[in-house]
């Protein structure tokens, strides 16, 4: 996918908050009016519709649809996308392809949930009974066993998690829309007297599920310009892959799908880690952040700790991590916390970082993760490359 024709024409997010008492369709239409308003067009030019599935509403096999008439919208090109926090870069990506394909000319692709007002979520799963055995209570067990792998494995410093969980915290304190609780100031100290939750894994290296929504419009160059839309941003390279070494019943936990798919992403872009301006990964534990930099090639395998410990990655750094504060410190919006972090890509490579505003970017990185099986790796890997 190299420099196109297409592009992400507009982007909006609501403020995250926890227990809002509101539905996700409630929080689209936010993000949906907001939508239009910035990007000034009428509502009747988006005839394309992805939706991420909702912890808030799985058990509505049609939200998709419902999404539609709740926004009085009648799309000929619509996506459901199941992939968690890898369905809204999977939606852009997924909308280039209708709109080449002629399916639509105006994609919005909306992400909504409210998991912490109204949780309806029923996992099932292939072997249902190891999805969510007794005891296990969630993704944090299953990526604090993923730590203490790679922590027998390879060298993870604690000063490295800590730092990556500070150094969001303190682009959070400059993020309107972060969750307001988190809204002050961590320390080193503070991260480890935090409580462990499932060893070696602590409460500040977690997220915190929230209720939130964003979403974006993708179309044509030409379209956009039709439209008077004069700001935009290209995505140039995109790769997934779901269920790594699927093959393998005893896989390593510690290799992640992003190791397969960062080559595809440095091929198509035309990049490399260097070239990188800013890069806003999936996060929803700081361990995923930290094995990212490794598989993604900022460092070898097993140097992801020094790596982060002698990188500047604050928001005037080298490497500007998670420039919004990322999932960690602005909250996770439930599975629309995909498009958390590509809203802050979308937004700094406008110029719209305000305070926190990256000097002269060129380029984002930002990446989904999807899923949590139990004693394997995360279900599905996604990245994508913005250019201005």
């Amino acid at each position: 996918m190299s420099k196109s024709d297409i592009v992400i024409a507009a982007y909006s997010e609501t403020p995250v908050q926890f227990k809002s008492g509101r539905s996700a369709y409630d929080l689209a239409g936010e993000a949906f009016a907001q939508l239009l308003e910035r990007s000034g067009i009428a509502k009747s030019e988006i005839d394309g519709l992805s939706v991420t599935v909702p912890l808030s509403e799985c058990s509505n096999p049609f939200f998709a649809v419902y999404m539609s008439e709740a926004l009085g919208i009648s799309p000929t090109w619509m996506n459901y996308g199941g992939t968690g926090g890898c369905s809204a870069t999977g939606g852009v990506a997924r909308a280039m392809s209708a709109i080449r394909d002629g399916h639509c000319e105006v994609a919005m692709v909306m992400s909504a949930d409210a998991p912490s007002t109204r949780w309806a979520a029923n996992y099932g799963a292939y072997r249902g009974e190891f999805q969510d055995p007794q005891g296990v209570q969630g993704p944090p067990a299953v990526f604090g066993l993923l730590m203490s792998r790679y922590a027998y494995q390879y060298d993870l410093k604690p000063e490295a998690l800590a730092k990556i969980a500070i150094t969001q915290r303190n682009h959070a304190l400059l993020n309107e829309n972060g969750l307001e609780k988190f809204r002050k100031p961590l320390s080193e100290e503070d991260y480890f007297a935090s409580k462990v939750i499932a060893d070696p894994l602590r409460v500040l290296d977690s997220v915190m599920f929230c209720d939130g929504a964003n979403a974006f419009l993708v179309m044509k160059r030409e379209k956009a310009d039709a439209l008077g839309i004069k700001t935009y941003v290209y995505p140039t390279a995109y790769a997934e892959l779901t269920n790594v070494n699927g093959s393998d019943p005893l896989a390593d936990v510690t290799e992640t799908g992003f190791s397969k798919i960062a080559p595809k992403i440095w091929q198509q872009s035309g990049l490399k880690p260097s070239d990188i301006s800013m890069f806003q990964p999936y996060d929803d534990f700081t361990i995923a952040v930290l094995m990212k930099f490794e598989d993604f090639g900022f460092c070898g395998r097993g140097e992801g700790s020094d790596f982060v410990l002698s990188t500047d990655l604050s928001f005037k750094g080298s490497l500007p991590l998670n420039t919004g504060g990322g999932q960690i410190s602005a909250g996770q919006p439930g599975l629309a916390s995909g498009g958390l972090n590509l809203a802050e890509a979308v937004r700094q490579l406008m110029g719209e970082g305000g305070e926190r505003q990256v000097a002269n970017p060129k380029n984002a990185l930002v990446t989904g993760i999807g899923v949590i099986p139990f004693a394997r790796n995360w279900g599905t890997s996604a990245a994508m490359i913005l250019e201005v």
